[in-house]
């Protein structure tokens, strides 16, 4: 590979991971301007919550289906188009002052991150070639989109400050800038002669987007509707159905959404049930966290938003310097399984919360060792997630791992804030000890499925990694694995 080679595929990669980090970023971004939002346009708490919810239904119920259109119309093609619609949407956000019409505006920037995060992870597992270019280059990605979300709380803050509409003038900035770079450095879609062949799975993409979106939506409303009403009951009982449907949808087509011989490989599979989690574990961890911090300790917003700023900070460091080097030199499921040891460590650590716990006493010590499990986990499971998968299903395999992401840390927020509900006495902390009780065990069931689902044979000499056509056909990858 040539210098010029080189550098032109390390600025693919920042476009890409810029894409990415704007995707998490929103996610949180509203955070801490959801008051002033609510005071300026007299919102109800409803309408409120769904500024957030809203943003994350979208993403998460279109991750399989922007996947797939990724891999069949081109992943080019679907990242620039996906941002143009990322950046549209952000400036309507920012012009509008109906609360529906803004949470309209939610929803379609959420529509478009599920096509973008697809699309630019596949980018970059097609662009680098599998083994320690493409560790090094998933441990990048990873880091900027884990710590988009923590990021995402600080930036609130201080656009807030300033003015609550540029949190979002601020990403259609970001936005158009990735959208630019993007359209020099992003590589071509390469030509597929039976692309106009293939049927498209409609039956499995309605059944899976549908089915996604309603769980999503079903476990950020329970908590609030009782998990026990008609109403949270029906929801998720529509989506489990849907979902079967789809597996059924999925095993008579002839070229479906999701190939389920995708599974066939124990590590693919373990990756995606270690996301879920994961992502239920850290993310309940942060919900409860900031409850605590505010509602016991008596943090402002943006002081809670400057206490995880530490949890950034160490997830982009360790996952850029030490995740690929240590999977290089220990394998996928040591690196996956040390990791949910650490962060499980540090999520337990919070059982000794109380009503004047020190913050540089126990609290950022917890932050700073959750943030070390963190950096290791995320590039770990990607890897585990997209290793051996052919090319033309690489869209599809980055959507799985991303939507596993995003159910699980709808399912840990929901399954946490039910725990907080149960165990609440109306005083003292041993409510939230409970929460971060669960939130521990759900890190110390990732760590077992890494333990004895990622396998022995993960770490591959790079020699071999590296060729090109190696791991060339899917099924001889599966096998392999």
């Amino acid at each position: 590979m040539t210098a010029l080679d080189s550098r032109r595929k390390q600025l693919t990669l920042f476009v890409l991971c810029a894409a990415v980090f704007l995707d998490s970023l929103d996610i949180s971004l509203l955070g801490v301007s959801l008051p002033s939002i609510k005071s300026a346009l007299d919102l109800t708490d409803g309408a409120l919550q769904w500024l957030v919810s809203g943003y994350t239904v979208g993403y998460g119920g279109f991750l399989l289906l922007g996947g797939r259109v990724a891999d069949q119309w081109g992943r080019r093609r679907t990242f620039l188009l996906a941002t143009v619609v990322f950046v549209v949407a952000s400036v309507l956000g920012g012009v509008f002052t109906d609360g529906t019409l803004i949470i309209a505006t939610r929803v379609l920037k959420g529509i478009a991150a599920g096509f973008t995060a697809p699309a630019a992870m596949s980018i970059i597992t097609t662009t680098f070639r599998e083994g320690s270019e493409r560790n090094r280059a998933l441990g990048v990605f990873a880091m900027t989109g884990a710590s988009g979300y923590s990021f995402g709380l600080v930036m609130s803050g201080v656009l807030t400050e300033i003015n609550w509409r540029l949190v979002f003038f601020g990403p259609a900035v970001i936005g158009v800038l990735v959208l630019l770079a993007g359209s020099t450095y992003v590589p071509a879609d390469p030509a597929r002669e039976d692309r106009a062949e293939r049927r498209f799975d409609v039956g499995g993409a309605l059944a899976a987007t549908v089915g996604v979106m309603l769980l999503v939506y079903g476990l950020v409303q329970a908590p609030g509707w009782g998990w026990s009403s008609p109403s949270a009951l029906g929801t998720l009982g529509a989506a489990a159905a849907l979902l079967v449907l789809f597996v059924v949808v999925e095993m008579r087509h002839s070229d479906p959404l999701v190939p389920l011989s995708l599974f066939r490989s124990p590590v693919l599979a373990s990756a995606n049930l270690i996301s879920v989690v994961w992502a239920g574990s850290t993310i309940g961890w942060q919900f409860i966290a900031t409850l605590y911090l505010q509602e016991t300790r008596g943090y402002s917003a943006l002081e809670t938003a400057f206490a995880f700023l530490p949890l950034g900070i160490v997830i982009v460091a360790v996952a850029k310097f030490a995740s690929g080097p240590l999977v290089e030199r220990w394998g996928i499921r040591t690196v996956a399984t040390v990791g949910m040891l650490v962060q499980a460590a540090g999520v337990l650590m919070y059982l000794a919360v109380g009503l004047d716990t020190s913050y540089a006493g126990l609290l950022l010590p917890g932050i700073i060792i959750h943030g070390i499990g963190n950096g290791l986990i995320y590039p770990t499971v990607n890897i585990a997630g997209v290793g051996g998968v052919a090319d033309e299903r690489q869209g599809v395999a980055s959507a799985l791992i991303t939507a596993s992401y995003q159910i699980g840390a709808g399912v840990g927020v929901a399954v946490l804030a039910a725990v907080l509900t149960a165990t609440s006495d109306g005083s003292g902390v041993a409510h939230y000890r409970w929460g971060f009780l669960v939130a521990g065990l759900m890190s110390v069931i990732g760590l077992l499925i890494a333990s004895f689902g990622l396998g022995r044979s993960e770490r591959r000499p790079a020699a071999a990694a590296e060729q090109p056509g190696a791991a060339a056909t899917p099924d001889a990858a599966l096998s392999e694995r």
